[in-house]
């Protein structure tokens, strides 16, 4: 029973269609400007969010170093 459930998804699965075939055309690749960068950095905001985007990075990165002296102390305390 287990593999005609699986059977039948996958057969579903492959003929579903997840996205929509949008032709890419020459103007697709001449274009040079991001609009939401260029109005961010015009209104500023864009440092706002370069310095959310370090304040999450540094503490993701304070939580790792924690987390590995934590764990480098209970390796320690193990008995051999």
């Amino acid at each position: 029973m287990k593999k005609l459930v699986t059977i039948a998804l996958l057969i579903f699965s492959l003929s579903a269609l997840a996205q929509e075939k949008i032709p890419v055309t020459e103007s697709d690749y001449s274009n040079n400007s991001v609009e939401m960068a260029d109005t961010m950095r015009a209104d500023g905001k864009i440092y706002v969010l370069v310095g959310i985007i370090a304040i999450v990075f540094a503490g993701i990165t304070v939580y790792l170093i924690s987390t590995d002296r934590k764990i480098s102390k209970l390796e320690k305390n193990l008995p051999s």
